[in-house]
């Protein structure tokens, strides 16, 4: 692919690249269905069974089939192209979702039908992410390009999580639930489509000799800061509603504290992408992490709500610095044949913490001080840094 670097990376110029603005709206909208599919199946299933139970089991298993099957389905991409493997992908997933659909449009679902296609869904879920950044790698001609590149899809990405409950929110208001798990069907399907039909979508690629995925013990790093992150993100949400309900603040100020913190790491991943970094992408991830980590431990101190939401903002700017630089990370550290999954690694990592840090930070609440509650929080990116720091001394002393 014939592309020359332009003298000042900007975000626009990543927009410039050859095909780069249709490919990217594509990957967006069916990124959308991510923001969307979660709280629609949530709503759909608990007014179809009227169990907070059965919807909350249905979700466990929607969520782990897709967290903890992320690798092997980007192993599968990166092994047949992404036409090869993405499309069907997104096909399949995109029918079990309509079943699901059918199963909750009315009330008396039968639960182990219900428990199956989700788990059949989830385990199909296409890694757009991870594709859309191993094109990025395609597409950007040099490293500065590329963090540019790599910062606006993270931007991006926050901001459909943020607007997808949002849109079913807006549709739930004339429609059942159940509709919203359609609109995440039609989104994903129709926009992979559009996705994998760019002409800059890579084909299959040789594996080289050693295997495919290269160095393994790089990736560990970037993957152990992403679940550590992870671990951190998920304490926020729970314990910014405990701490507004036992300070006697209304909890409807609750999401404006939580979108100032998103706010904060949008404007934090624009400026990371700004500048031409001179230290090393991996030393550069530590850092973040340690500071995104002292930023939530001292939220806990804040003596009120307005203070709390100025420590999370200044978390916030160092999260999506944090979780761009470790998909840069994790890119540097394989072949080019093994972006894909290695960007999957890294993506399993965040949500596998958001998923376990919820339940962890739901049993700490009440049995400890929120000021310590938001000190363990804190200490999850803390100790993935360090403990990523020490792995990696240790290997660099046995090269």
């Amino acid at each position: 692919m014939s592309t020359h670097a332009p003298a000042r990376p900007s975000y626009a110029a990543v927009l410039r690249l050859p095909h780069a603005r249709r490919t990217f709206v594509a990957a967006l909208t069916a990124r959308l269905s991510y923001g969307t599919v979660s709280i629609s199946v949530l709503l759909s299933v608990t007014r179809a069974t009227g169990s907070y139970a059965v919807s909350g089991a249905v979700m466990s298993l929607f969520g782990a089939a897709s967290v903890f099957l992320m690798p092997v389905r980007g192993a599968l991409i990166d092994r047949h192209g992404p036409r090869r493997a993405l499309g069907p992908m997104a096909l399949v997933y995109g029918v079990l979702l309509a079943l699901l659909a059918v199963l909750t449009w009315r009330p008396g679902a039968p639960v182990a039908l219900l428990a199956t296609a989700a788990a059949l869904a989830g385990a199909c879920t296409p890694p757009l992410g991870p594709t859309m950044r191993s094109l990025w790698s395609e597409l950007a001609p040099d490293r500065h390009l590329l963090q540019r590149a790599y910062s606006l899809d993270g931007v991006a990405e926050e901001l459909l999580f943020v607007s997808g409950p949002v849109l079913v929110g807006i549709l739930t208001g004339f429609a059942p639930p159940a509709s919203g798990i359609v609109l995440s069907a039609v989104l994903i399907v129709g926009g992979t489509g559009v996705f994998v039909a760019s002409p800059v979508m890579p084909g299959p690629r040789p594996v080289t000799r050693g295997g495919r995925l290269g160095t393994v013990s790089g990736l560990l790093a970037p993957v152990v800061v992403a679940l550590g992150v992870g671990l951190t993100l998920s304490g926020v949400d729970l314990l910014t509603m405990a701490y507004a309900s036992a300070h006697a603040y209304d909890t409807a100020l609750v999401p404006w504290v939580l979108g100032a913190m998103s706010a904060g790491s949008a404007l934090g991943g624009l400026a990371n992408g700004a500048v031409r970094w001179l230290v090393p992408a991996r030393t550069r991830l530590l850092r973040f992490a340690v500071v995104l980590g002292l930023a939530v431990a001292a939220a806990g101190l804040a003596p009120d709500l307005w203070v709390l939401t100025a420590a999370l903002v200044v978390a916030g700017v160092f999260l999506a610095p944090t979780l761009t630089t470790a998909y840069l990370a994790a890119d540097e550290s394989v072949r080019s044949e093994s972006r894909t999954q290695a960007g999957a690694w890294v993506n399993m990592g965040v949500n596998a913490g958001t998923s376990t840090g919820a339940l962890a930070t739901g049993l700490l609440i009440g049995r400890l001080p929120l000021g310590i509650c938001f000190l363990v929080a804190g200490t999850a990116a803390l100790a993935s840094a360090l403990a990523a720091g020490a792995a990696g001394a240790r290997l660099a002393r046995r090269g």
